[in-house]
């Protein structure tokens, strides 16, 4: 088994030994917990299911185990595995990776042997609501089987801090009754760490004074756009939307989750308040992350941007905002030059300052060098890692170290002037021949020493640092880990490898690289606890070998009041669970492993049952609700959340529809994305060309999000046209006067206006339900016939919606119709005036003077069904 460490040991056998809800803090190892519940259950007499894991994230479980030589790995199923094929793999037993939508039919269909599984594990609980699938495996398995575990695993305390007990919510989802609580601050886990304590050095890096200077201008203008969108709407919350909340990498995601729900209400300037908050910290964090030139171009290219400055919300006039630009462009033009435009013309190279952190770096890689040539000769150089936050930073950095600071910001430099329409060195090519011109008397030789490009004259000055750099290495061969994702390796002896914490195309390969290249040496480039986290567990999991980490920060900056308010969140958010956990009143039933669990009852008695006073008082006993579904619809909320209601589920796979709640009652359910394409391509005009054919009583239902915005017209349309949503809807129902639409704000108004509609009706037959479309099985009588010999019927004169249908059981079509006698067509239509208004309108003779009679032309009543699609 994988060792684990002696905190660990304690979650594993916690969580192994009852059932329960486990959040550890981020970094400290739940993949590894996780693993070796994995490696525990990997066997055929033992049938485990694993919910709510990604593609990514079963290769490394599986990559992890292989490397155990454990024997059966899990195996994933997936759509490509036939339903017949999936049965035989649940037989087989073992851990099975399954998605959510093909575990909810293959438990309703009753190929999964419920009563056989031993349990299921939960990955990133914290996602779990009462109406996604997982919730609703959770509680079809719960309802078969009271003896199999549930075990779920979570590393993001702060996702059960937001809403009214949340975590008891979702505890009540996952049918678990204990919750274990794992933070960093647990006494358990810092004694273990301590023991084992990483060698780091802080690397306190001051930030220049026009940066500083940018930093304060950007806090200035954050703070300024927050208090006037406080101003301008009520509905966020103050206390949430804050200048150190800013600062967070989820602020833009806490905007619009407060002001989705109202977004097509607020203002234009609302909505812009938002854009420039977005905006600026973005430039704010490119201000830290990447090099001078850089951030000058964005900021210089929001300042000239004619659309932003014309949408402009008030912060582009504020004294903050000319501090920004003057000192971003002092950041490359130095302080004289930033006065001079960028289209004015000179020959004297910029200032082009460069980050104070990549002089760190070479610093840091410079005593790490030297501190491997200490080493005896038997031992190994060690490794070096490098950490930065994402692939951009990373790519700059090997630039940095591989061909210099220097030269990259001339290059940097150059791409700028050249989206400009500029080029450094042709203009000063260009300002060197109009002196030329100028000094005609001077010898063509002396201007020959003078003819240096900006490139030229960096590599001069710039020699000494790349020599730094490759002093006793190649950086002509580059080498790089062997992990996929560890593609910026830089030098061979020693190794040194740049990776991103974020953004990678493995999540897990950062863990990956740390694993095969085992550095001894980490530099932190950019701070993040959980990577901190993550050292701190290699480190006490290899105790033999050392580990030194260098954690470079900006002093006084952003980067570290993000740093900081992060540790301060998560510590927060463990408070508030420890607190939770206290109070809670959990009942035994809670884990749905007794008969009278409330979560699994199913209270069928409808509301307005009747009462039997002949019989005792005793109340009929109703039939099983049921509702079929379309297989297609499990992607959805909405089946899980009727099956909540008490109501069976049936999924078949329907031609028509997508909910069949009664023999009569049909429904295609749209949401406003779906209605407007289906609207646009035709789709939903044929879809209920067919529903009302069928059924007595066709339902579109539109269910749309409460919160997020909506709206099927805008407010400035007043006039009628067809490409409008509205008015298409009005022709739907115009064109169909069976169809009935139904609006709900949600999928829990969906279930329960369901259950209302069912009372008191019969319960849908699978067997029809397929049927239907195949043949006239169910088909609407009027759909029987040709409908357009139809209409012709029933504007002749004696013929009405009453004797309409006996003439079409009797006369095959409008041409035997012609030749039926009086006392014929009596006899069908059973009324002699009306037989008589239609045998004279027939015979009579027209206008214009001619011995033949007038007849329709032949044209069947009946005609072979075709169902339309």
């Amino acid at each position: 088994m994988r060792t684990l460490l002696e905190y660990e040991s304690q979650i594993f056998l916690d969580a192994f030994h009852e059932d329960g809800l486990l959040v550890m803090a981020k970094g400290l190892g739940i993949d590894r917990v996780f693993l070796n519940f994995l490696k525990v259950y990997s066997d055929p007499a033992n049938l485990v299911l694993v919910l709510n894991t990604n593609a990514k994230e079963e290769e490394y479980f599986t990559e992890q185990l292989e490397k155990e030589n454990l024997k059966p790995l899990p195996r994933t199923i997936t759509n490509e595995v036939g339903a017949n094929e999936r049965q035989k793999v649940y037989l087989q037993g073992g851990v099975l990776f399954l998605t959510s939508r093909i575990l909810v039919v293959d438990l309703l269909t009753e190929r999964v042997p419920v009563e056989h599984i031993s349990g299921i594990l939960v990955y990133k609980a914290h996602r779990i609501v009462e109406s996604c699938q997982e919730a609703f495996i959770l509680r079809l398995y719960r309802q078969k089987n009271k003896t199999g575990f549930i075990k779920a695993f979570s590393d993001s305390p702060y996702s059960f801090t937001t809403g009214y007990s949340h975590v008891e919510r979702t505890m009540k989802n996952l049918f678990v009754r204990n919750l274990y609580l794992w933070p960093r601050f647990h006494a358990s886990i810092v004694a273990n760490l301590e023991h084992h304590k990483v060698d780091v050095v802080e690397i306190q890096v001051q930030l220049t004074s026009a940066t500083l200077a940018c930093q304060t201008a950007m806090l200035d203008l954050i703070n300024a756009c927050i208090q006037e969108l406080k101003r301008c709407t009520t509905a966020i919350e103050a206390e949430e939307v804050t200048v150190e909340n800013a600062i967070g990498k989820a602020f833009d995601k806490t905007i619009r989750f407060q002001l989705d729900p109202v977004w097509h209400q607020l203002s234009a300037k609302t909505r812009q308040l938002v854009s420039d908050l977005k905006t600026l910290r973005l430039i704010l964090r490119h201000m830290t992350q990447y090099d001078s030139v850089t951030f000058y171009s964005m900021v210089n290219s929001v300042k000239t941007n004619e659309k932003v400055f014309g949408q402009n919300t008030g912060w582009l006039f504020l004294d903050a905002a000319d501090s920004l630009f003057v000192n971003a462009k002092e950041r490359v033009f130095g302080p004289e030059k930033s006065k001079i435009s960028d289209k004015e013309k000179t020959e004297e190279e910029p200032v082009l300052e460069e980050c104070p952190k990549w002089k760190a770096l070479r610093d840091i890689l410079k005593e790490i060098k030297t501190e491997n040539k200490k080493l005896d000769p038997e031992d190994e150089a060690g490794a070096v890692l490098i950490a930065a936050e994402d692939d951009r930073t990373c790519s700059q950095l090997k630039e940095v170290l591989c061909d210099g600071s220097r030269s990259m910001m001339i290059r940097l430099y150059n791409k700028y002037l050249a989206q400009k329409g500029q080029n450094l060195e042709d203009e000063a090519k260009k300002t060197r021949q109009e002196k030329i011109a100028k000094m005609k008397s001077t010898k063509r030789h002396k201007t020959k020493a003078t003819e240096l490009t900006l490139t030229q004259m960096v590599g001069e000055t710039n020699k000494e640092s790349h020599t730094e750099v490759q002093n006793g290495n190649s950086v002509e061969k580059e080498t790089s880990a062997s992990s996929v994702d560890a593609y910026y390796g830089i030098v061979e002896e020693p190794v040194t490898i740049l990776h991103p914490l974020h953004g990678g195309t493995d999540p897990n390969g950062l863990s990956k690289t740390l694993q095969e290249v085992q550095p001894r040496y980490v530099v932190l480039y950019d701070a993040d606890m959980q990577f901190v986290r993550e050292l701190e567990v290699y480190r006490a999991s290899r105790p033999g070998n050392p580990l030194r980490v260098y954690f470079m920060m900006y002093t006084g900056s952003v980067e570290e009041q993000r740093y900081l308010t992060t540790l301060r969140m998560e510590k927060e958010a463990f408070e508030y669970l420890i607190r939770e956990k206290a109070n809670m009143v959990i009942p035994e039933e809670r884990e749905g492993k007794l008969e009278d669990d409330p979560n699994l009852s199913r209270d069928t008695t409808p509301a307005n049952a009747t009462v039997n006073t002949r019989k005792g008082g005793a109340p009929q006993v109703p039939t099983q609700q049921k509702v079929i579904v379309d297989m297609r619809e499990f992607g959805s909320e909405l089946p899980s959340l009727i099956h909540r209601r008490g109501i069976e589920i049936e999924p078949i796979t329907l031609e028509i529809g997508d909910y069949i709640l009664s023999p009569d009652i049909c429904v295609e359910r749209k949401s406003v994305s779906d209605l407007i394409g289906s609207l646009n391509n035709g789709r939903l005009y044929n879809q209920c060309i067919s529903m009302c054919r069928y059924y007595k009583k066709p339902v579109l239902l539109i269910e749309f999000d409460a919160n997020k915005s909506f709206s099927l017209q805008m407010k400035q349309s007043s006039e009628v046209s067809i490409q409008d949503v509205t008015s298409r809807l009005a022709l739907l129902t115009l064109h169909f006067p069976k169809l009935r639409i139904l609006w709900c704000q949600s999928p829990y108004a969906t279930a329960e206006l369901f259950e209302e509609l069912k009372a008191g009706k019969p319960e849908p037959h699978a067997a029809t339900a397929l049927a239907v479309g195949s043949s006239e099985e169910g088909l609407d009588w009027s759909d029987k016939y040709s409908h357009r010999p139809q209409d012709f019927l029933l504007k002749m004169p004696g013929v009405n919606v009453k004797n309409y249908r006996l003439i079409m059981n009797k006369v095959e079509s409008l041409s035997t119709l012609c030749d039926c006698s009086l006392e014929q067509l009596t006899e069908i239509m059973g009324s002699e005036p009306h037989a008589k208004q239609l045998y004279n309108f027939i015979h009579s003779k027209p206008k214009a003077s001619t011995d033949q009679a007038v007849k329709p032309g032949k044209s069947d009543f009946k005609r072979g069904f075709k169902r339309k699609r």
